[in-house]
C-alpha cells in the first residue's frame, strides 16, 4: 500500500480523454458496484481508495498491480464524478479485435450493431441491456461512442466486464454477415410492425443515431426494417423513442421469440 503522487493524480484525470486511454491501454471505474465487477474480470492497474473501503476490502489488495490508499479530500481532486466514490481503479483496456473469425462465429449469435451513437449515457445503457439480455457482443462504427470514456463505463454498472465491444466499419462487416446468409435488422419508421413480423434467434440488431437514425450507407444493407409502433396507432405522440429505449424494445421482443 502506498501513498499517492501528484503525477499519478494527473495521469489517472487524463484518463477522461480519449487519447490518453488509447496511448496508456486503460480505462477509469469508480464505485463499488463497478471496480468489484471489474476486478473479477479484468486486470487491474491501479486500485485507489479511502481507509474505510480498504478496511471492509482487505482481499483486494492482492488483485491490482498498484494499491493506494488515499483520504476523502484527495479522492475529491482524483475523481472524474461530481459525487466521488469511495473506490476507484485503472483496468487494462480488453485486446478485442474483429477478426474474420470472430465475424464468423456471431453467425449463429444474436449481435446488437451501434450506427454513430454518439451520447455515452446511451452506449453504457445498450451495453448494460445486452448484458441482461445474454448479448455478449457489440460491433459498433467507429463514430460511435467509446465504450471506455468514462461516462460510458458507468453507465454499464459493470456489463463492460461482461460484453465485448468491436469498433469497425459497419458496412463491411455487415457486407460479411449479409453474404454468409445472417438476418440484418434495423428500426425505421417504414418499417414492419416489430410485434407482426418474423424474428429469428439469431441476426445483427442495427441501432441508429440519436438525431438521423441508421446512415444510408448501412440502411442499404438491412435486410429486415422493423417498426416499433406507437399506441394506439393513430395517436398523435412523440417523434421517436430515445436509442437506449428503443434497443431495449428491441431485443426484448426477439428474446420473448425464444
Amino acid at each position: 500500500m502506498q501513498s499517492i503522487s501528484k503525477n499519478t493524480i494527473k495521469q489517472i484525470r487524463s484518463l477522461e480523454m480519449r487519447k490518453f486511454r488509447r496511448q496508456s491501454g486503460e480505462f477509469v471505474a469508480e464505485g463499488n458496484k463497478l471496480v468489484e465487477d471489474n476486478l473479477r474480470a479484468m486486470h487491474c492497474n491501479k486500485l485507489v481508495a479511502v481507509a474505510d473501503w480498504w478496511a471492509a476490502h482487505p482481499e483486494a489488495e492482492a488483485l491490482a498491480d498498484e494499491c493506494y490508499a488515499i483520504s476523502p479530500q484527495e479522492m475529491q481532486r482524483l475523481s472524474l464524478m461530481q459525487s466521488p466514490q469511495e473506490v476507484l481503479a485503472t483496468f487494462r483496456t480488453p485486446d478485442v479485435e474483429l477478426s474474420a473469425d470472430v465475424a464468423q462465429s456471431f453467425q449463429n449469435q444474436l449481435v446488437v450493431a451501434l450506427d454513430g451513437v454518439q451520447d455515452p449515457g446511451n452506449v453504457g445503457t445498450i451495453i448494460r441491456l445486452c448484458d441482461w439480455f445474454g448479448i455478449r457482443n457489440i460491433v459498433c462504427s467507429p463514430t460511435t461512442a467509446d465504450c471506455y470514456a468514462p461516462k460510458v463505463v458507468q453507465a454499464t454498472m459493470g456489463a463492460i466486464a461482461r460484453v465485448r465491444v468491436f469498433y469497425t466499419e459497419l458496412p463491411e462487416f455487415l457486407s460479411r454477415m449479409a453474404s454468409a446468409n445472417v438476418p440484418v435488422y434495423g428500426t425505421f419508421l417504414e418499417g414492419e410492425n416489430i410485434y407482426q413480423s418474423t424474428l429469428s434467434a439469431n441476426g445483427v440488431i442495427v441501432m441508429g443515431n440519436e438525431g438521423k437514425g441508421i446512415s444510408d450507407e448501412v440502411r442499404g444493407i438491412v435486410s429486415h426494417k422493423l417498426f416499433i409502433p406507437p399506441f394506439p396507432a393513430d395517436a398523435v405522440t412523440s417523434e421517436s423513442l430515445n436509442v437506449g429505449i428503443a434497443t431495449a424494445i428491441t431485443v426484448s421482443e426477439f428474446r420473448r421469440r425464444v
